[in-house]
């Protein structure tokens, strides 16, 4: 066997060992999951701020900032529901 070419299939099995992608651990599932849950936590402050200020123990300027939060969260996660229903009638009009 010649040196050279050995050298080189050595070369070529590090560097492609040193290219390789890592394995990720579902990202897109690890993020939506982190969407749902700060989106629940954001209604349940907007829910817990709203009776606070029911009996007098929040101010004002509290509430509406927790509504706020709370009508953003929501009109936020109803935009990428409808944008999901839309892309799922896209293809169901796909010619097969």
């Amino acid at each position: 066997m010649d040196i050279k070419s050995s050298i080189a299939a050595q070369t070529y099995a590090q560097a492609r060992q040193a290219a390789a992608p890592e394995p990720q651990s579902d990202s897109a599932a690890t993020g939506f999951a982190k969407l749902a849950e700060n989106f629940a936590t954001t209604l349940m402050n907007g829910e817990a701020t709203a009776k606070a200020a029911m009996v007098g123990d929040a101010d004002p300027h509290a509430l509406v900032q927790a509504l706020a939060a709370t009508e953003t969260a929501i009109e936020t996660v109803v935009t990428v529901r409808d944008k999901v229903v839309e892309a799922y009638q896209e293809i169901l009009r796909m010619p097969v």
